[in-house]
């Protein structure tokens, strides 16, 4: 569809090159910690399985691109804590982080809920992870 421009920052080369060689979407090889210049916006932006592999240092700037990268939309689908925890991940620590990341964005956005709910691995349609997805809306 014409109308649907796809945009993604991948820090991983490899991926990279596979979305790139898809020709569906503008691929940029970059990290998410740094600034991003959102000189274009989009109706939706989203993270699935990566606010959760961000050092708690490093959220306010991600946050900060979510946010400027979008015009309307933000979609989170994290594992999800009501408090912050760090779990052992691969056996590596201060690797994975779960916390409440949808109520952070909306106490440092003003962000409204608009939906929610969870991804589940014994789906039998679209099984995936076990995560949270939260659907926030900015002020209009």
């Amino acid at each position: 569809d014409p109308e649907i421009a796809l945009c993604g920052y991948e820090i991983n080369g490899n991926a990279v090159q596979k979305a790139r060689d898809l020709g569906i979407a503008e691929i940029h090889h970059q990290t998410i910690i740094e600034a991003i210049p959102a000189a274009t916006t989009y109706d939706l932006a989203f993270t699935k399985g990566v606010l959760i592999h961000i050092h708690p240092d490093e959220l306010p700037r991600v946050y900060d691109n979510l946010f400027a990268l979008s015009r309307r939309y933000i979609l989170v689908c994290e594992y999800y804590n009501p408090s912050p925890v760090t779990v052992t991940y691969r056996g590596n620590a201060d690797r994975l982080f779960k916390r409440d990341f949808a109520g952070e964005l909306m106490d440092r956005f003003g962000l409204s809920l608009v939906d929610y709910g969870f991804t589940y691995r014994r789906d039998n349609y679209f099984p995936q992870d076990d995560c949270n997805w939260f659907l926030l809306e900015k002020p209009l």
